[in-house]
């Protein structure tokens, strides 16, 4: 019985293995170009972010305002929030422009903030 069980599976999984090759065609995972331009010092990283009390408060204040946001999808939770001398820069992917607004309007309300340099770049799915 088992040995029967075991050619059936066998014979089936050269059926579905066509499905998986086309689920990882189909998306395109490379980053190669936002990683050279980040390389180029152009734009700010997270190891970009001042050690200043100030500004560490304000990106721990913006990540937890984010964090605390239900509306938000995991992206716009996981954005890179980086500050230095009360400039934050927001950077990383979005689901909408709905929530790239409501990502920098929550930053801009947080009390330490001068301005806020919004770089977060819409998901094209």
């Amino acid at each position: 019985m088992r040995r029967i069980g075991l050619a059936a599976l066998a014979l089936a999984l050269p059926l579905f293995a066509p499905t998986w090759v086309g689920a990882e065609a189909a998306y395109d995972a490379d980053n190669t170009g936002k990683n050279v331009r980040d390389r180029e010092d152009r734009t700010l990283t997270p190891m970009d972010q001042s050690n200043k009390k100030e500004d560490l408060d304000v990106t721990a204040n913006i990540r937890k305002a984010l964090m605390d946001d239900d509306t938000l999808s995991t992206n716009g939770r996981n954005v890179k929030v980086i500050t230095r001398d009360g400039i934050v820069t927001l950077r990383g992917p979005v689901d909408s422009d709905q929530e790239r607004v409501a990502i920098a309007r929550t930053a801009q309300s947080v009390a330490g903030v001068r301005r806020v340099d919004n770089q977060l770049e819409i998901n094209a799915q």
